[in-house]
């Protein structure tokens, strides 16, 4: 019964990170945290693997199909940034894990960062007003934002998020439906680059083959679906879909933090 439960979740998350752009492990991660049969870094290892497969299948359609959303001066010089950053936001969760001697420890204070982040996140969707809306041309800035990016994903283990959406829409004035697309870009280098670093340094958890095959296929397959469905709707549409979706990560996110402080 878990095994469908997991497939289902990395599948639908999987079509609603691509359709919005933040990836399908910001719904994944705190859904099997919730369900508490794994240990909190093979979650954060299988979610990222579903999250790589999703945003490669995205990445490698855009780039080949000469995808007009592909606002390729914003999504790589982000994506770079994004690429070290996951390596450093990895770093940085294994120094707080080793803070704590009971593992869940680490997940309440994941949730309690995704919890914010989304939160804030989230007011801006509702009054993006609140924050001027630039046209940056300067790669260096894409690179320094995509670093923040990238650390803060890979240390929540949700390979992306919705503060991708936010950045983009603030730095180069993009709508929703466009940002959804570069992000993924952006969640791709992110994944890669935080799967090779655990890769190399041999801090791959146990975990179970069948499941990281199923969660990978699954991964593609809601991203085939998901950037169907993105192509179909209105920008506005994409933004319904968006803040849906916010709204309930912050619920897993406060329920999950009540769970690892019980």
């Amino acid at each position: 019964m878990h095994v469908i439960l997991i497939a289902l979740v990395s599948l639908l998350a999987s079509a609603v990170g691509a359709i919005a752009g933040i990836g399908g492990g910001v719904i994944i991660k705190p859904v099997l945290d919730s369900l508490g049969m794994m240990q909190v870094a093979t979650i954060s290892f299988l979610s990222g693997c579903t999250v790589l497969s999703m945003s490669a299948y995205n990445a490698a359609k855009s780039l080949l199909s000469g995808d007009r959303q592909l606002k390729k001066e914003a999504a790589f010089p982000l994506g770079a940034g994004a690429a070290v950053g996951g390596v450093m936001g990895k770093y940085l969760f294994s120094l707080v894990s080793a803070l704590f001697e009971n593992a869940s420890r680490a997940g309440a204070v994941q949730s309690a960062c995704l919890m914010v982040i989304t939160i804030v996140t989230l007011l801006y969707t509702i009054k993006p007003s609140i924050l001027p809306s630039l046209n940056v041309k300067n790669p260096v800035i894409g690179v320094l934002a995509g670093l923040m990016l990238g650390l803060i994903s890979a240390f929540l283990g949700i390979g992306g998020g919705p503060i991708n959406l936010m950045v983009l829409s603030v730095l180069y004035s993009m709508n929703l439906k466009d940002a959804a697309q570069n992000s993924l870009i952006v969640i791709f280098l992110s994944q890669l680059a935080s799967l090779i670093s655990t890769l190399v340094t041999r801090s791959v958890p146990e975990f179970s083959v069948m499941m990281l095959v199923l969660m990978v296929v699954c991964g593609i397959l809601g991203g085939a679906v998901g950037r169907v469905f993105n192509k179909k709707l209105s920008s506005n549409q994409v933004r319904i879909v968006y803040l849906l979706t916010i709204v309930v990560i912050i619920l897993l996110s406060i329920r999950n933090l009540i769970f690892y402080l019980g």
